[in-house]
């Protein structure tokens, strides 16, 4: 597939997912990323902003499975997993799948729930299988974890674990629609509702797609570039910002390293390029990076974010 194809295929997806999804074209660009990428999705912010339709429009826009788990404290991990079930005519043990066995997974509040539900979808997202029993079974392909959560400062949940965020390839921040957005949906519920949607894209498709962020070229000074990125958030002061030494508890583990290098070269085929730039490993490191960053608790009382610490570090290091 040729990057005009490509560029023409990615831009359809969009158009087609912003017949029911008004405004947040950073969400809807970052599923799409995430999804060529292979990686999973974390998004935190308010209820009601349309997560859910987002990742539904996807699902149909693509033409493939989606299930969605709603986390609550009284949640079990065979909710999610399966579990296996006794027949009692035969005596024989048989498989019940559970939600997580299909293409897009929605774990909607998923830090409503304990550590111990959140860690079984852990497998899952690292290695794409469950294992249930003494059996491991594979997942469908491809499989994403779009999981939303609502702002830690709520009564009622849960910090997600580091184990666990460093598994989502991305975080990223939704707030309300623009008052003109919020406009536009109104008027569309009012008088005739959202469209329907239409599948653009079939199975080849994606894996021509797959393929070509796949083949999306970057340069040996830009991946150094972006590992240094990575290496500041870990040890400030070996890159001349020792005055975030004592703001940075964490850095961003190896993975986060892989996650900015395919991060970026999906950026740059939603750009319509088959190369990247440093633009576009500016703007994946924000996604890539802020739930990979933990800051020292006087940090944060000062109004340290992880954000305002990226931007430290792009503004600092010299872009090759």
């Amino acid at each position: 597939m040729s990057t005009r194809q490509t560029t023409h295929v990615i831009q359809t997806i969009r158009d087609e997912i912003h017949k029911v999804v008004v405004g947040h074209e950073a969400l809807v660009e970052g599923m799409i990323v995430a999804l060529l990428s292979g990686g999973h999705l974390l998004v935190e912010g308010v209820p009601g902003v349309a997560k859910t339709t987002a990742v539904k429009a996807l699902a149909d826009v693509l033409g493939f499975d989606f299930k969605r788990v709603q986390f609550t404290p009284d949640l079990l991990p065979a909710d999610i997993t399966g579990s296996e079930v006794l027949d009692m005519q035969s005596g024989a043990f048989s498989l019940k799948h559970g939600p997580v066995f299909t293409h897009l997974l929605l774990a909607d509040e998923i830090n409503r729930a304990g550590a111990k539900v959140q860690s079984a979808l852990l497998e899952a997202m690292a290695e794409r299988q469950v294992t249930i029993g003494e059996t491991t079974h594979p997942l469908p392909q491809p499989f994403m974890v779009l999981a939303t959560a609502n702002p830690l400062d709520q009564e009622g949940t849960y910090a997600l674990p580091e184990a666990s965020l460093d598994r989502f390839m991305l975080k990223l921040h939704v707030g309300y629609n623009t008052p003109e957005e919020e406009f536009e949906i109104v008027m569309r519920v009012a008088q005739k509702g959202f469209e329907t949607l239409t599948q653009i894209v079939d199975a080849d498709t994606f894996r021509q797609l797959q393929e070509a962020v796949h083949a999306v070229h970057i340069d040996d000074a830009l991946t150094r570039y972006l590992l240094q990125i990575v290496g500041a958030t870990r040890d400030p002061a070996a890159f001349g910002m020792a005055e975030l030494s004592e703001a940075i508890v964490f850095g961003a583990s190896p993975r986060g390293s892989i996650d900015l290098f395919k991060a970026s070269k999906a950026q740059a085929r939603l750009e319509g390029r088959d190369f990247v730039t440093p633009a576009d490993i500016a703007r994946s490191a924000y996604g890539v990076l802020r739930h990979r960053i933990v800051l020292h608790y006087t940090a944060v009382a000062k109004g340290l974010t992880p954000d305002t610490v990226i931007q430290t570090l792009l503004q600092t290091l010299p872009i090759p």
